[in-house]
């Protein structure tokens, strides 16, 4: 189905880096994910052998192959080509034979079949402006199966924003020297001018009317959020 005229073209929002395949080639030590926590906050809410999870934003793929083992299915969706080409060729490697490696994103992804248990989606949502992440987290609810879970990861800023000079000075000082290794504080001060990461005051109502629950949520350093939710009936 064609997207209408006034629908948005991630692809021009995914940022140039997430395009570029010597960059997706460094990406899983430089994001440094583990996703060991992950797994475990799944699995305490139901994840199993019959279970369908959607990665929407996989990236690399560290979290759809490592809950892969424990599925009965897992959609790994990217918008970016190189990052389908890594997943499709990693999935080879690692004869992942119940990962299916979809190219789309989480405005174009279209969910067939039974609806999914799980979704799950990891700093990909500051890419969108507010009126598409809200667009987002609808298609999201729609894929998921009543009471299905939502496990969701992003930068989102846990401070009012009279207090936006100082928390991001805190911010950017515990930031990495080595661009390899994590993000440089010029790399977050990028992400800050050109992103958009939103307020936990603006992100949390827009879960709950695209219809979750929020269970839990977990903020670091006010500027990294966590959130496990339930969809709702």
């Amino acid at each position: 189905m064609s997207a209408p005229e006034w629908w948005l073209d991630e692809s021009a929002f995914a940022g140039p880096e997430h395009l570029d395949a010597s960059y997706v080639a460094g990406y899983t030590a430089k994001a440094g994910v583990d996703p060991a926590t992950d797994v475990q906050v799944l699995r305490a809410n139901g994840l199993g052998p019959d279970s369908v999870l959607v990665d929407l934003g996989a990236g690399t793929g560290v979290l759809a192959f490592a809950v892969a083992p424990e599925c009965r299915k897992v959609i790994a969706v990217d918008v970016s080509a190189p990052m389908v080409d890594h997943l499709r060729r990693r999935a080879g490697e690692l004869g992942a034979d119940n990962v299916e490696v979809v190219h789309a994103g989480l405005l174009s992804y279209e969910h067939r079949g039974e609806p999914a248990a799980f979704v799950y989606s990891r700093n990909v949502l500051h890419q969108l402006p507010d009126f598409w992440k809200a667009m987002a987290m609808e298609r999201m609810r729609a894929m998921l199966r009543p009471g299905g879970i939502l496990r969701l990861h992003d930068l989102v800023y846990d401070f009012d924003a009279a207090d936006a000079a100082g928390r991001m000075e805190s911010w950017f000082a515990g930031a990495v020297d080595d661009p390899a290794a994590g993000w440089t504080a010029a790399e977050l001060a990028e992400h800050v001018r050109t992103q958009f990461s939103t307020f936990t005051w603006l992100f949390e109502p827009m879960l709950e009317r695209a219809g979750f629950e929020v269970l839990d949520r977990d903020s670091g350093r006010g500027a990294y959020a966590a959130y496990t939710c339930r969809a709702r009936a």
